[in-house]
């Protein structure tokens, strides 16, 4: 078998086009045709004291060939028909679902609507509102489940998007996480041989017939390689999605323009012109291929960070092979309580790691860090002074690079938020989204998951069940149209910097720490003041001069007693944490904002 090597990885594999049933029937007839012709050549080419002209086969054999070639035909174009016919059938049964579901959605809300303001009473509103969200996300889900694909895909988005849809939608799309499609073992075994060639035993000496994951495009297998033994992880694409896709992303816009329609101030046509954009992506496993290489060969260079990136064997469009780096589900408290694993320590962790990816020079940034996509276990080989534990992480299918003019804005901008500097957040909340001072509370929001009054006193302090409460009802009364807009203006990758900000902040919620979100945003402060201060480095370099004239050097001594004084004071305050928590004192309603 002839299989991609790790330098060839980026390579763009193109898909094959569709062709209708008529063409392939002709497709079919072709050889026959010409196996005619050459048998007919066979006869009158070549010399022969006989005669120049074949003799004339009997009639009965001609009308025999005839009858073949014409009952091939037939039964070509009848099982082409066939094939036509089921592919037909099943595309409209997948749109039949949605047209249906987002017609009897449409007049449930309206109908909910006009009877919410037909009533002066709040608690019926709300109940007539809420019971409104359930029953349509009820049905959603269904059609989400049944059609399988992108749908799970688009469920397990939304599920996360706890900033912009009402709770009813999100805790009802939750079961979507781990609840995916599972692609029969003699599909796979089709998939392989018509990707590479070969057949799984001639490359595998074992391959187990019952994935061990399954996701939204694709699923895992455990396999050993015949040649070395080694034990990998082959991730396959579900073998149906290809062939679904394109009626499915079409199936997705028209809901959501539709939608638009009936509601205008709930325009999300910008969620599936981002699922155009990167599902592609996430559909070339030479292009996940590589982006784990890259990623691999970035924290390579930081090995305090227990990170552990599978390493890559090869990989097709629809095929990956890696090696197989096993833990488990970083809300398994159990498993991290009996292994004495620091659940305040793994969520440090995991904010050093993305805010690598975010702030960090030339780093790639993952963007779909849900709780199946990462793995915690304990460390084999501690290092001195180092973690017990490892992070393992799955699927770099979906990542981004983030402008350096970007990094910068949203490095000062959250600096602002931490120092509760209200004129800077919204200096630089518009240099990064082009953010008005009227939608600045809705931003602010929205990139923190905390409501605009806590922002504007400390975000410090962790999320109550009131405030969860409070930022729903908000969405409910009217404030959800106005973020909708706000999220349709404001660039991409903002947008997948939410969707990570609010996954990872899932996640860290999750791991239920004794620190809250202060150890969080402390780390974070960290990463936003290195940053400026590489840009400021950058500045004086590009001055006239050495870095020893008086003005150059005055300029670096500034920036680096600033840099200096953020880090002591951000180094005090985490030892005076890590003090707290050897103590057992709580520290998860420090409710003041550390002054930076």
């Amino acid at each position: 078998m002839k299989c991609l090597s790790v330098r060839s990885i980026g390579r763009l594999a193109g898909n094959r086009s569709w062709t209708c049933f008529t063409c392939r029937a002709q497709l079919f007839v072709a050889p026959v045709k010409t196996t005619q012709r050459s048998l007919a050549r066979q006869y009158t080419t070549g010399s022969s004291h006989y005669s120049k002209r074949p003799p004339r086969p009997p009639k009965s054999r001609a009308t025999a060939l005839t009858a073949a070639a014409a009952s091939a035909t037939a039964a070509v174009a009848i099982l082409a028909f066939a094939d036509e016919l089921k592919h037909n059938y099943n595309a409209a049964e997948r749109a039949g679902r949605v047209a249906s579901a987002l017609s009897i959605c449409i007049n449930d809300y309206r109908t909910s609507l006009n009877k919410r303001d037909a009533t002066e009473d709040r608690e019926e509103q709300d109940v007539i509102l809420k019971g409104c969200h359930k029953r349509c996300a009820e049905r959603t889900l269904k059609v989400l489940e049944q059609n399988g694909g992108i749908f799970i895909k688009l469920g397990q988005h939304l599920s996360a998007m706890t900033y912009l849809l009402p709770r009813e939608w999100t805790d009802t799309f939750i079961p979507l996480q781990d609840k995916c499609p599972v692609s029969s073992f003699e599909s796979i075994q089709d998939m392989f041989r018509a990707d590479t060639g070969d057949e799984l035993k001639d490359y595998f000496s074992e391959f187990s017939e019952e994935p061990i994951g399954a996701a939204s495009l694709a699923q895992v297998h455990l396999a050993t390689i015949k040649e070395n033994g080694q034990r990998v992880a082959v991730k396959v694409q579900h073998p149906g999605l290809a062939q679904w896709a394109p009626l499915d992303l079409t199936l997705t816009k028209f809901t959501f323009s539709t939608l638009k329609k009936f509601f205008p101030e709930y325009d999300l046509e910008w969620l599936s012109s981002e699922m155009e954009i990167s599902l592609p992506q996430e559909l070339d496993f030479q292009l996940e291929a590589a982006n784990a290489i890259r990623t691999q060969q970035h924290f390579a260079q930081i090995p305090e960070l227990p990170l552990v990136v599978p390493d890559v064997v090869w990989a097709k469009k629809r095929i990956l092979v890696m090696a197989n780096e096993s833990g488990h589900r970083l809300d398994d408290l159990d498993y991290l309580d009996a292994n004495h694993i620091d659940r305040d320590e793994v969520s440090a962790t995991l904010a050093r790691i993305f805010n690598e990816m975010i702030f960090g020079k030339n780093a790639p940034l993952h963007c779909d860090p849900h709780g199946g996509n990462l793995a915690v276990r304990k460390s084999p080989r501690r290092k001195p002074g180092g973690a017990n534990f490892e992070i393992v992480i799955y699927d770099h299918g979906l990542y981004r690079d983030i402008p350096v003019s970007l990094q910068r804005s949203y490095a000062k901008m959250w600096l602002a938020v931490i120092d509760g500097d209200m004129a800077g957040m919204k200096q630089y909340a518009h240099e990064v989204a082009g953010i008005t001072d009227e939608q600045f509370p809705l931003f602010a929001s929205a990139i923190t998951g905390r409501d605009y009054t806590v922002v504007s006193s400390s975000i410090l302090k962790s999320r109550s069940e009131e405030e969860k409460k409070t930022m729903g009802t908000a969405l409910q009364e009217g404030l959800l149209s106005d973020l909708v807009t706000m999220l349709g203006q404001v660039p991409r990758v903002i947008l997948l910097i939410l969707k990570t900000n609010d996954l990872t902040r899932s996640l860290d919620e999750n791991l239920h720490t004794r620190q809250g979100p202060m150890r969080s945003f402390m780390i974070l402060a960290r990463y936003c003041a290195r940053t400026v201060f590489r840009e400021q480095l950058e500045e004086i370099s590009q001055r006239p001069g050495s870095l020893l004239w008086p003005g150059n050097a005055l300029r670096f001594i500034a920036a680096w007693i600033g840099y200096l004084r953020v880090e002591l004071k951000l180094e005090a305050f985490e030892l005076w944490l890590s003090v707290k928590r050897i103590v057992g004192m709580n520290t998860m309603h420090y409710g003041s904002t550390v002054s930076l």
